[in-house]
């Protein structure tokens, strides 16, 4: 039933998204940004000018459009000066398109008051909204086109990045175990000790992006003079799978290891299993384990170690 729930607010919510966006970017109504071309020609035009010579399977297939109106849509803009076309020398049965000089200027225009009418949207947007713009829709593409995502990056942490390793935390563990607020409230203890400690040179956090999107973090800190401490692993649905974990426990250990420490603990509950396997993929062994009820759940804690 979950399952289920959860798609049905995701099909709601896709159709919302492409209602409003529709509004936002004008396609209904008085959108005369490709005038005196169609929506459809206009990207025609523009996939023509992507490069020299096209060929009409190709963009009828990256379109996917029918094969009789790729047609007409070709003759118009043949009738029109800017396209021409002539046979394959590949396959005489197939159509190769160009664009005339005519219709690269007519597709640099189109493309310039395009790029002026998105600049505009974008216009009041800070700049750490344009680049959570960018990873969300880098997430959006890579979900609906089933496409693979970059490789996954660390980096050391930037202003602001403490308050997001807070909401994360709390959100993700709310809706996926059951956590109340004292968890989250914990998590901002823990970060909060760490932002006070400044540039202490035996501690360090990273936060993992794909595609210019944090989806990920991991601390790295002091129990003692000898034991390193990891805390805070965190990876985010749209993530899981694509190495993330394990990069940042890679990281954890190898900056444990350089600082000197000769052991590394983890605090960690029996529910999180993801994580319980990058850990003993990494080398760590469970320790203790017992039942302690902690943040609204019942749970049962472990400390797993590793020696560096």
């Amino acid at each position: 039933m979950g399952t289920l729930c959860g798609m049905t607010d995701a099909v709601l919510a896709v159709r919302e998204f492409s209602r409003f966006y529709t509004g936002v970017i004008g396609l209904l109504g008085d959108y005369r940004l490709a005038a005196p071309y169609s929506l459809t020609e206009a990207r025609v035009l523009y996939e023509l000018g992507q490069a020299d010579a096209t060929d009409t399977l190709d963009l009828r297939t990256r379109l996917s459009l029918d094969p009789g109106y790729l047609s007409r849509i070709v003759a118009k803009l043949d009738a029109a000066g800017l396209v021409t076309s002539e046979r394959s020398t590949v396959d005489g049965r197939r159509q190769v398109l160009r664009l005339t000089d005519a219709g690269r200027e007519v597709q640099r225009d189109l493309d310039a008051r395009s790029s002026e009418q998105v600049a505009g949207l974008l216009d009041g947007a800070a700049g750490t909204e344009r680049e959570a713009l960018v990873g969300a829709l880098a997430t959006v593409r890579s979900i609906l086109s089933r496409t693979p995502r970059g490789p996954v990056s660390l980096r050391s942490l930037r202003p602001g990045d403490l308050g997001w390793v807070v909401q994360r935390h709390g959100a993700r563990y709310a809706e996926e175990y059951g956590f109340d607020v004292t968890f989250e409230g914990l998590v901002a203890q823990i970060v909060g000790e760490f932002g006070l400690a400044g540039d202490d040179p035996n501690q360090a956090a990273w936060i993992a992006e794909l595609d210019g999107e944090p989806v990920g973090c991991v601390f790295c800190t002091r129990k003692d003079e000898k034991v390193a401490q990891l805390r805070l692993l965190l990876v985010e649905p749209s993530a899981r799978g694509a190495g993330v974990g394990t990069a940042l426990v890679n990281e954890c250990i190898r900056f444990a290891t350089a600082a000197g420490y000769g052991e590394m603990m983890l605090w960690t509950n029996n529910i999180l299993h993801a994580a319980r396997r990058v850990y003993q993929r990494a080398g760590f062994t469970l320790e203790y384990e017992g039942p302690k009820p902690n943040f609204g759940v019942d749970l049962t804690e472990q400390v797993w170690r590793k020696a560096l």
